[in-house]
């Protein structure tokens, strides 16, 4: 018996990884340049629709669940923060591998020499949501000027609080769309799931009993916008940010082993 020469191509680093995904993404969201250019220009209204509630409540009312103007401006500038990344980044990746599961493309990125979760989360970008980036800094930046400039302490939890957030966030993603699997249509779930996030754009004060416990734990949403805040304005302790660490994380790890028990379970549409 022979043995099979190895395979003289080395393993691709992250990096170059990364980079040819980048590519790839840029190259999909410029392929219709007529939908590119509507999508920019649509996008930049969305930043309006979002901040004209917020200005209509506070035009009748100093305070609302004890949230002044600047403090929820601080609340609406994270959650467009967390539209940008989530609209931008992981809504159009994980919805694709909706239609890969459907239509077999599927089959195409798992023979891939690269880590197909990493893959199937990096493959597109919605370019619209750069309006949400650039919004998000200029309106933290707005309520930052009428809160005052929290301490480096504050800076670093609100980072921590915005990263364990979005970890959480992208997990809850990721397990939704790690049912298509078995149920292959999903759609319905994917649009409740963005249509509740939108709460986030509210102080979490504002909701009450069984809703606030929902936007902090089922569709965590509340800890990538108001806790960030929430932490700038020294409201949490380190108890409250070491729970916010474990519940991103351990959301990552539990959506880890649901997409490899996911692809465990598929089979080729193609077959």
């Amino acid at each position: 018996m022979t043995r099979s020469a190895p395979d003289p191509r080395p393993e691709p680093r992250l990096r170059e990884v990364l980079l040819a995904l980048a590519r790839v993404a840029l190259m999909n969201a410029l392929q219709y340049r007529e939908g590119f250019l509507v999508e920019f220009l649509v996008g930049s209204g969305n930043v309006v629709a979002i901040l004209l509630p917020l200005a209509v409540v506070f035009g009748k009312s100093s305070t609302v669940a004890g949230w002044t103007w600047d403090q929820s401006l601080l609340v609406t500038g994270f959650f467009l923060l967390t539209s940008a990344v989530m609209g931008g980044l992981v809504e159009p990746n994980l919805g694709a591998v909706v239609e890969g599961i459907r239509q077999g493309q599927m089959d195409y990125l798992l023979v891939k020499p690269v880590d197909a979760q990493l893959a199937s989360s990096l493959m597109r970008i919605a370019p619209a949501k750069i309006w949400d980036a650039l919004s998000a800094v200029v309106v933290i930046a707005w309520g930052l000027h009428g809160t005052g400039m929290p301490g480096p302490l504050a800076l670093l939890a609100c980072g921590t609080m915005l990263v364990a957030g979005l970890m959480a966030m992208y997990s809850l993603w990721l397990l939704v769309i790690c049912l298509s699997f078995w149920f292959v249509r999903v759609d319905n779930l994917r649009y409740l799931l963005g249509a509740v996030t939108d709460a986030g754009r509210w102080p979490v004060d504002v909701y009450r009993g069984v809703a606030r416990i929902f936007l902090t734990v089922a569709v965590p949403v509340a800890l990538a916008t108001s806790w960030p805040a929430m932490a700038l304005l020294d409201r949490l302790d380190g108890a409250l940010i070491a729970q916010a660490v474990a519940v991103g994380g351990g959301s990552m790890l539990f959506s880890r082993w649901a997409w490899k028990r996911a692809l465990r379970s598929y089979s080729s549409a193609s077959s």
